[in-house]
């Protein structure tokens, strides 16, 4: 395994590799070990990428993945990916959009083992009363990161041309 730490706005993040995918974004904390920095060229990729989303330059990941998880979690993970930058949806949606509506606690607890925060954006979802739940690294995280994205959202939209009749 190979690890590099990076410090963003939120927090020290851990991230993890085999040297040929991406296996896991930590929050660092108090009950991390604190294992050396070794890292490869997907870490270092994946730290630029980190930078340049926090910088409010990047607004999708290229990465090459590699989460092990369940079937069902894999489905819910799949479904978050696809969650456009800026947007929201609550577990609810999440259910219905991969074929399970009666899964919402289901699809919340796959949520919040999502092995890649941030890439694989579960910080996108919220609970359907509009409210912020769970996230691996604090409700303070997860509302940085949502405003992070409105914020860039409404820049680029205040920049767009006005288009005539």
């Amino acid at each position: 395994m190979n690890y590099q730490h990076l410090d963003t706005p939120i927090g020290t993040l851990r991230l993890v590799s085999n040297g040929a995918q991406i296996l896991k974004i930590e929050f660092e904390g108090p009950y991390n070990t604190h294992a050396a920095d070794n890292p490869d060229s997907i870490l270092i990729n994946c730290a630029d990428q980190l930078n340049a989303y926090f910088a409010g330059k990047r607004t999708c990941f290229d990465l090459p993945l590699g989460a092990n998880g369940t079937p069902f979690q894999q489905r819910v993970w799949s479904a978050l990916a696809g969650i456009p930058y800026g947007e929201v949806r609550s577990y609810k949606d999440i259910a219905h959009i991969i074929g399970h509506p009666a899964a919402v606690r289901a699809v919340g607890a796959a949520n919040g083992h999502n092995p890649l925060p941030i890439v694989v954006p579960c910080h996108r979802v919220i609970g359907s009363n509009g409210r912020l739940t769970g996230f691996a690294g604090g409700l303070k995280a997860k509302s940085h990161l949502l405003q992070l994205e409105a914020r860039l959202m409404h820049q680029t939209a205040a920049k767009a041309p006005i288009k005539s009749a």
